[in-house]
Protein backbone atom coordinates (compact mmCIF):
# COMPACT_ATOMS: atom_id res chain seq x y z
CA UNK A 1 0.00 0.00 0.00
CA UNK A 2 1.53 3.59 -0.59
CA UNK A 3 0.50 5.28 2.30
CA UNK A 4 -0.82 8.81 2.56
CA UNK A 5 2.02 10.45 4.89
CA UNK A 6 5.24 9.13 5.91
CA UNK A 7 7.17 11.51 8.36
CA UNK A 8 10.09 13.06 6.71
CA UNK A 9 13.67 12.22 7.89
CA UNK A 10 16.45 14.58 6.97
CA UNK A 11 19.30 12.36 8.57
CA UNK A 12 20.63 14.15 11.72
CA UNK A 13 17.36 13.81 14.10
CA UNK A 14 19.25 11.11 16.27
CA UNK A 15 22.36 12.89 16.27
CA UNK A 16 21.06 16.47 17.28
CA UNK A 17 18.94 13.82 20.24
CA UNK A 18 21.76 12.78 21.55
CA UNK A 19 23.63 16.02 21.76
CA UNK A 20 20.63 17.20 23.58
CA UNK A 21 21.33 14.15 25.97
CA UNK A 22 24.53 15.07 26.71
CA UNK A 23 24.07 18.37 26.94
CA UNK A 24 21.36 17.61 29.97
CA UNK A 25 18.12 19.99 29.47
CA UNK A 26 15.27 18.17 28.18
CA UNK A 27 12.71 20.27 28.99
CA UNK A 28 11.35 22.96 27.56
CA UNK A 29 13.85 26.37 26.31
CA UNK A 30 17.04 24.31 26.33
CA UNK A 31 19.40 24.53 23.54
CA UNK A 32 17.71 23.19 20.79
CA UNK A 33 14.66 25.36 21.53
CA UNK A 34 16.51 28.44 21.17
CA UNK A 35 18.35 27.38 17.83
CA UNK A 36 15.23 26.60 16.54
CA UNK A 37 13.10 29.56 17.72
CA UNK A 38 15.90 32.07 16.31
CA UNK A 39 15.72 29.71 12.97
CA UNK A 40 11.76 30.50 12.20
CA UNK A 41 12.44 34.43 13.75
CA UNK A 42 14.97 35.29 10.80
CA UNK A 43 13.63 32.60 8.61
CA UNK A 44 10.03 34.37 8.37
CA UNK A 45 10.90 37.68 9.39
CA UNK A 46 8.89 37.32 12.53
CA UNK A 47 9.06 39.26 15.71
CA UNK A 48 8.79 36.67 17.89
CA UNK A 49 8.46 32.62 17.87
CA UNK A 50 7.59 30.45 21.22
CA UNK A 51 7.71 26.68 19.95
CA UNK A 52 4.71 24.82 21.96
CA UNK A 53 3.59 21.70 22.15
CA UNK A 54 1.07 21.60 19.58
CA UNK A 55 -0.23 24.14 16.43
CA UNK A 56 -3.95 23.42 19.26
CA UNK A 57 -1.76 24.92 22.08
CA UNK A 58 -0.66 28.28 20.10
CA UNK A 59 -4.24 28.44 19.15
CA UNK A 60 -5.06 28.27 22.42
CA UNK A 61 -2.50 30.61 23.54
CA UNK A 62 -3.56 32.74 20.60
CA UNK A 63 -7.20 32.89 22.54
CA UNK A 64 -5.77 34.45 25.62
CA UNK A 65 -3.67 36.69 24.27
CA UNK A 66 -6.48 38.03 22.65
CA UNK A 67 -8.49 38.25 25.69
CA UNK A 68 -11.39 36.32 24.81
CA UNK A 69 -14.16 36.26 27.04
CA UNK A 70 -17.53 34.01 27.04
CA UNK A 71 -19.35 36.02 24.28
CA UNK A 72 -17.37 37.32 22.40
CA UNK A 73 -17.82 36.62 18.97
CA UNK A 74 -14.90 34.59 16.76
CA UNK A 75 -15.43 33.99 12.60
CA UNK A 76 -13.64 31.34 10.82
CA UNK A 77 -14.30 28.85 7.92
CA UNK A 78 -16.45 25.52 8.51
CA UNK A 79 -13.78 23.97 6.73
CA UNK A 80 -10.93 23.55 9.35
CA UNK A 81 -9.84 21.41 11.95
CA UNK A 82 -11.73 21.25 15.27
CA UNK A 83 -8.32 22.58 17.29
CA UNK A 84 -9.25 25.85 15.38
CA UNK A 85 -12.71 26.38 17.08
CA UNK A 86 -11.90 24.84 20.45
CA UNK A 87 -9.28 27.06 21.50
CA UNK A 88 -11.77 29.72 21.42
CA UNK A 89 -14.55 27.87 22.51
CA UNK A 90 -12.77 26.48 25.26
CA UNK A 91 -12.51 30.45 26.71
CA UNK A 92 -16.28 30.87 26.01
CA UNK A 93 -16.58 32.33 22.59
CA UNK A 94 -19.49 31.89 20.33
CA UNK A 95 -17.82 30.69 16.77
CA UNK A 96 -19.22 32.23 13.87
CA UNK A 97 -18.56 30.22 10.76
CA UNK A 98 -18.35 31.65 6.94
CA UNK A 99 -18.74 29.92 3.75
CA UNK A 100 -15.26 29.26 1.29
CA UNK A 101 -14.11 29.71 -1.63
CA UNK A 102 -14.41 26.65 -4.33
CA UNK A 103 -10.77 27.75 -6.11
CA UNK A 104 -8.71 27.72 -2.65
CA UNK A 105 -11.33 26.17 -0.23
CA UNK A 106 -9.97 28.95 2.00
CA UNK A 107 -12.34 31.54 3.86
CA UNK A 108 -14.40 34.02 1.39
CA UNK A 109 -12.73 36.91 2.49
CA UNK A 110 -16.30 38.97 0.50
CA UNK A 111 -18.12 37.57 3.31
CA UNK A 112 -16.31 38.21 6.39
CA UNK A 113 -18.17 41.96 6.96
CA UNK A 114 -21.13 40.11 6.82
CA UNK A 115 -20.26 37.98 9.64
CA UNK A 116 -18.95 40.69 11.88
CA UNK A 117 -21.32 42.22 15.12
CA UNK A 118 -20.30 44.27 18.14
CA UNK A 119 -19.65 41.04 19.95
CA UNK A 120 -17.52 39.94 17.12
CA UNK A 121 -13.25 39.97 18.37
CA UNK A 122 -11.23 37.94 16.30
CA UNK A 123 -11.01 36.59 12.92
CA UNK A 124 -9.31 33.35 12.29
CA UNK A 125 -8.47 32.69 8.64
CA UNK A 126 -6.80 29.49 7.77
CA UNK A 127 -4.24 28.55 5.04
CA UNK A 128 -5.55 25.26 3.63
CA UNK A 129 -2.98 23.61 1.95
CA UNK A 130 -0.13 26.02 2.44
CA UNK A 131 -2.02 28.65 -0.15
CA UNK A 132 -2.75 32.22 1.87
CA UNK A 133 -6.09 33.31 1.98
CA UNK A 134 -6.72 36.97 0.61
CA UNK A 135 -5.16 38.80 3.85
CA UNK A 136 -4.83 42.29 2.42
CA UNK A 137 -8.55 42.27 2.22
CA UNK A 138 -9.07 40.37 5.93
CA UNK A 139 -6.73 42.52 7.29
CA UNK A 140 -7.91 45.77 6.06
CA UNK A 141 -11.70 44.74 6.98
CA UNK A 142 -10.49 43.75 10.83
CA UNK A 143 -8.15 46.80 10.56
CA UNK A 144 -11.71 48.86 10.23
CA UNK A 145 -13.75 47.01 12.84
CA UNK A 146 -10.33 46.98 15.56
CA UNK A 147 -10.32 43.07 15.66
CA UNK A 148 -7.36 40.88 16.04
CA UNK A 149 -6.10 38.57 13.12
CA UNK A 150 -5.02 35.33 14.30
CA UNK A 151 -4.04 32.95 11.49
CA UNK A 152 -4.49 29.35 11.63
CA UNK A 153 -1.24 28.57 9.33
CA UNK A 154 -0.97 25.05 10.78
CA UNK A 155 -0.30 23.85 6.92
CA UNK A 156 1.76 27.00 5.47
CA UNK A 157 4.79 27.00 6.83
CA UNK A 158 7.31 28.72 4.16
CA UNK A 159 4.11 29.68 2.11
CA UNK A 160 4.14 33.01 1.71
CA UNK A 161 1.26 35.72 -0.02
CA UNK A 162 2.77 38.99 -1.94
CA UNK A 163 6.21 37.94 -0.83
CA UNK A 164 5.05 37.57 3.17
CA UNK A 165 5.68 34.51 5.21
CA UNK A 166 2.29 33.31 6.38
CA UNK A 167 1.84 33.46 9.61
CA UNK A 168 3.51 36.94 10.17
CA UNK A 169 0.78 39.14 8.59
CA UNK A 170 -1.75 38.70 11.38
CA UNK A 171 -1.40 40.04 14.80
CA UNK A 172 -0.95 36.29 15.83
CA UNK A 173 0.17 33.45 13.77
CA UNK A 174 0.08 29.40 14.37
CA UNK A 175 2.04 26.85 13.44
CA UNK A 176 2.15 23.03 13.27
CA UNK A 177 5.22 20.33 13.52
CA UNK A 178 2.65 17.52 13.58
CA UNK A 179 4.36 14.04 11.90
CA UNK A 180 1.94 14.90 8.77
CA UNK A 181 2.92 18.22 8.14
CA UNK A 182 6.25 19.07 5.85
CA UNK A 183 8.52 19.77 8.58
CA UNK A 184 7.69 17.98 11.68
CA UNK A 185 8.72 16.71 14.81
CA UNK A 186 5.76 14.23 15.92
CA UNK A 187 3.87 16.49 17.98
CA UNK A 188 4.63 20.13 17.93
CA UNK A 189 4.16 24.09 17.00
CA UNK A 190 4.92 27.71 17.38
CA UNK A 191 2.84 30.76 18.50
CA UNK A 192 4.50 33.93 15.75
CA UNK A 193 4.02 37.31 17.72
CA UNK A 194 3.54 40.13 15.88
CA UNK A 195 2.53 42.58 18.12
CA UNK A 196 5.47 44.09 20.59
CA UNK A 197 2.48 43.96 23.09
CA UNK A 198 1.85 40.81 23.16
CA UNK A 199 5.14 39.26 23.51
CA UNK A 200 5.70 39.65 27.39
CA UNK A 201 2.13 37.87 28.19
CA UNK A 202 2.98 35.28 25.54
CA UNK A 203 6.08 34.07 27.63
CA UNK A 204 4.26 33.94 31.05
CA UNK A 205 0.95 32.14 29.33
CA UNK A 206 3.34 29.70 27.62
CA UNK A 207 5.13 29.46 31.31
CA UNK A 208 2.16 27.69 33.27
CA UNK A 209 1.01 31.91 33.84
CA UNK A 210 4.52 32.54 35.68
CA UNK A 211 7.34 35.00 34.48
CA UNK A 212 10.09 32.76 34.55
CA UNK A 213 11.42 34.03 31.57
CA UNK A 214 12.01 37.30 33.00
CA UNK A 215 13.46 35.72 36.07
CA UNK A 216 16.26 33.38 33.91
CA UNK A 217 17.06 37.08 32.20
CA UNK A 218 17.33 38.72 35.71
CA UNK A 219 14.83 40.94 35.47
CA UNK A 220 12.94 39.78 38.43
CA UNK A 221 14.87 38.49 41.40
CA UNK A 222 12.10 35.33 41.46
CA UNK A 223 9.67 34.19 39.68
CA UNK A 224 5.89 33.84 40.62
CA UNK A 225 1.99 33.00 39.20
CA UNK A 226 1.37 36.17 37.66
CA UNK A 227 -1.58 35.45 34.91
CA UNK A 228 -3.89 32.77 33.17
CA UNK A 229 -1.29 30.54 31.60
CA UNK A 230 -0.53 26.15 31.12
CA UNK A 231 2.17 23.92 30.26
CA UNK A 232 2.29 25.00 26.27
CA UNK A 233 6.65 23.92 26.32
CA UNK A 234 7.92 21.70 23.90
CA UNK A 235 10.43 19.37 24.76
CA UNK A 236 14.35 19.78 23.83
CA UNK A 237 14.18 16.43 22.26
CA UNK A 238 11.40 16.75 20.16
CA UNK A 239 13.19 20.64 19.43
CA UNK A 240 16.20 18.62 18.57
CA UNK A 241 14.33 16.83 16.05
CA UNK A 242 12.39 19.68 14.89
CA UNK A 243 15.76 21.83 14.19
CA UNK A 244 17.39 18.55 12.12
CA UNK A 245 14.11 19.20 10.03
CA UNK A 246 14.26 22.83 9.88
CA UNK A 247 17.80 22.90 8.64
CA UNK A 248 16.40 20.34 5.45
CA UNK A 249 13.89 22.48 4.90
CA UNK A 250 14.71 24.10 1.59
CA UNK A 251 15.26 20.45 0.53
CA UNK A 252 12.06 19.33 1.66
CA UNK A 253 9.39 21.61 0.15
CA UNK A 254 11.76 21.61 -3.11
CA UNK A 255 11.17 17.37 -3.35
CA UNK A 256 7.78 17.50 -2.19
CA UNK A 257 7.20 20.23 -5.21
CA UNK A 258 8.56 18.27 -7.78
CA UNK A 259 5.68 15.52 -6.84
CA UNK A 260 3.04 18.23 -6.77
CA UNK A 261 3.72 19.60 -9.95
CA UNK A 262 3.93 15.94 -11.98
CA UNK A 263 0.67 15.36 -10.30
CA UNK A 264 -0.10 19.15 -11.48
CA UNK A 265 0.96 17.95 -14.94
CA UNK A 266 0.20 14.48 -15.54
CA UNK A 267 -3.53 14.98 -14.46
CA UNK A 268 -4.03 17.56 -16.67
CA UNK A 269 -5.71 16.15 -19.25
CA UNK A 270 -8.30 14.56 -16.96
CA UNK A 271 -8.74 18.03 -15.86
CA UNK A 272 -8.93 19.41 -19.83
CA UNK A 273 -11.64 16.16 -19.99
CA UNK A 274 -13.77 18.05 -16.76
CA UNK A 275 -13.72 14.45 -15.25
CA UNK A 276 -12.15 15.67 -12.29
CA UNK A 277 -10.51 19.07 -10.83
CA UNK A 278 -7.24 20.23 -9.63
CA UNK A 279 -5.97 22.52 -6.77
CA UNK A 280 -5.75 26.10 -8.34
CA UNK A 281 -2.89 28.44 -6.82
CA UNK A 282 -3.12 32.71 -7.01
CA UNK A 283 -0.69 34.26 -8.52
CA UNK A 284 0.11 36.03 -5.39
CA UNK A 285 0.29 33.04 -3.46
CA UNK A 286 3.70 30.84 -3.37
CA UNK A 287 2.69 27.58 -1.93
CA UNK A 288 4.87 24.92 0.28
CA UNK A 289 2.95 21.49 -1.39
CA UNK A 290 1.88 20.88 1.62
CA UNK A 291 -0.97 18.89 0.23
CA UNK A 292 -2.63 17.84 -3.49
CA UNK A 293 -6.21 17.16 -3.94
CA UNK A 294 -8.12 16.03 -6.39
CA UNK A 295 -12.06 17.33 -6.66
CA UNK A 296 -14.37 14.51 -8.20
CA UNK A 297 -18.13 14.97 -9.27
CA UNK A 298 -19.57 14.70 -5.99
CA UNK A 299 -19.70 12.93 -2.60
CA UNK A 300 -20.81 8.99 -4.51
CA UNK A 301 -17.90 9.16 -6.79
CA UNK A 302 -15.36 9.74 -4.51
CA UNK A 303 -16.43 7.44 -2.02
CA UNK A 304 -16.16 5.32 -5.61
CA UNK A 305 -12.93 6.55 -6.17
CA UNK A 306 -11.43 6.16 -2.78
CA UNK A 307 -12.18 2.15 -2.77
CA UNK A 308 -10.87 1.51 -6.25
CA UNK A 309 -7.36 3.27 -5.42
CA UNK A 310 -7.11 1.31 -2.12
CA UNK A 311 -8.13 -2.34 -4.41
CA UNK A 312 -5.03 -1.31 -5.98
CA UNK A 313 -2.64 0.04 -3.45
CA UNK A 314 -3.28 3.74 -3.27
CA UNK A 315 -3.90 5.13 0.14
CA UNK A 316 -6.19 8.30 -0.36
CA UNK A 317 -8.39 10.08 1.89
CA UNK A 318 -10.78 12.41 2.78
CA UNK A 319 -9.97 15.69 4.84
CA UNK A 320 -12.41 17.66 7.51
CA UNK A 321 -16.04 17.30 7.44
CA UNK A 322 -17.13 20.89 8.20
CA UNK A 323 -17.47 22.33 11.28
CA UNK A 324 -20.96 23.72 11.73
CA UNK A 325 -23.08 20.25 10.72
CA UNK A 326 -20.83 18.55 13.41
CA UNK A 327 -22.87 17.94 17.17
CA UNK A 328 -20.41 20.82 19.16
CA UNK A 329 -20.51 23.03 15.97
CA UNK A 330 -24.39 23.17 16.29
CA UNK A 331 -24.13 23.75 19.79
CA UNK A 332 -21.37 26.15 19.91
CA UNK A 333 -21.70 28.05 16.60
CA UNK A 334 -23.72 29.24 14.06
CA UNK A 335 -23.09 29.62 10.36
CA UNK A 336 -23.82 33.03 8.72
CA UNK A 337 -25.19 33.16 5.28
CA UNK A 338 -25.42 30.93 2.49
CA UNK A 339 -23.41 27.30 2.82
CA UNK A 340 -23.17 27.35 -1.05
CA UNK A 341 -19.56 25.66 -0.82
CA UNK A 342 -18.26 24.47 1.99
CA UNK A 343 -20.18 20.98 2.46
CA UNK A 344 -20.13 20.75 -1.37
CA UNK A 345 -16.57 21.35 -1.87
CA UNK A 346 -15.66 19.60 1.14
CA UNK A 347 -17.78 16.12 0.00
CA UNK A 348 -15.73 16.49 -3.41
CA UNK A 349 -11.68 16.58 -1.80
CA UNK A 350 -9.73 13.73 -2.34
CA UNK A 351 -6.13 14.30 -1.32
CA UNK A 352 -3.29 12.13 -2.55
CA UNK A 353 -0.53 10.55 -1.29
CA UNK A 354 2.41 13.36 -1.06
CA UNK A 355 5.48 13.15 0.70
CA UNK A 356 9.00 13.04 1.19
CA UNK A 357 10.91 11.08 -1.02
CA UNK A 358 8.29 9.54 -2.53
CA UNK A 359 9.38 6.93 -5.03
CA UNK A 360 8.62 8.32 -8.41
CA UNK A 361 7.11 4.48 -9.40
CA UNK A 362 4.96 5.33 -6.10
CA UNK A 363 3.60 8.70 -7.95
CA UNK A 364 3.08 6.74 -11.32
CA UNK A 365 0.77 4.29 -9.97
CA UNK A 366 -1.13 6.73 -8.20
CA UNK A 367 -1.57 8.92 -11.24
CA UNK A 368 -2.36 5.45 -13.47
CA UNK A 369 -4.96 4.22 -10.88
CA UNK A 370 -6.76 8.02 -11.59
CA UNK A 371 -6.47 7.39 -15.12
CA UNK A 372 -7.94 3.81 -15.10
CA UNK A 373 -10.76 5.03 -12.96
CA UNK A 374 -11.64 7.91 -15.43
CA UNK A 375 -11.40 6.15 -18.34
CA UNK A 376 -12.87 3.04 -17.19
Amino acid sequence: MIPFNRPALSGRELEYIREAVRLGQLSGDGAFTKRASAWLEEKLGALRVLLTTSCTHSLEMAAILADIRPGDEVVMPSYTFVSTANAFALRGAQIVFVDIRPDTMNMDETLLEQAITPRTKVVVPVHYAGVACEMNAIMETADRYGLTVVEDAAQGLLSRYEGRALGTIGDLGCFSFHETKNIQCGEGGALVVNRSEFVGRAEIVREKGTNRSRFFRGEVDKYSWVDVGSSYLLSDLNAAYLFAQLEASEDIVRDRLSVWNRYRSELSDLAALERLELPRIPRNCEHNAHLFYVKTRDLRERTELIGYLRERGVYAVFHYVPLHSSEAGRRMGRFVGEDRYTTRESERLLRLPLYYRMEEADVSRVIEAIDSFYRR
